[in-house]
């Protein structure tokens, strides 16, 4: 699988040369062929239309939130808007760290090493916060 571009209706795959490791031996600038690192992550195509679904309505919201201040809504109900956004961005945060603990951290440990674990669990503490 590759890195998607364009619009979510012509999701077409293809493959992208990986932008930090340029100066890589095995990496195929000609064929413009991604090379796997250690930050990317090639998604599926319902995987990556999922994700971007849920973006698309937090964006959707996050416009809402501005239009209400513009026409000087209650704060009272701007703020259950804000809620409801940061809530929708908490549930697009446990999908991905769903998806990232079941393939990039497990793919990882079965390989036998632990650089994603310990990756994971320095990254907790900041989304815990």
């Amino acid at each position: 699988m590759g890195v998607y571009e364009g619009s979510d209706s012509d999701m077409e795959e293809t493959k992208k040369h990986c932008c930090c490791c340029d100066d890589a031996p095995d990496a195929d600038a000609a064929a413009n062929i991604a090379v796997p690192c250690c930050c990317h992550k090639e998604r599926s195509p319902e995987e990556y239309k999922a994700l971007l679904n849920r973006l698309n309505r937090i964006e959707g919201q996050v416009r809402g939130i501005r239009g209400m201040l513009e026409k000087d809504a209650y704060c009272v109900d701007i703020l259950v808007q804000v809620a409801a956004a940061n809530a929708a961005l908490n549930s697009f945060s446990r999908e991905l760290l769903a998806q990232h603990i079941g393939s990039c951290v497990a793919d990882d440990l079965r390989a036998g090493s632990d650089e994603k674990l310990e990756e994971l669990l320095r990254l907790l503490p900041k989304l815990m916060k």
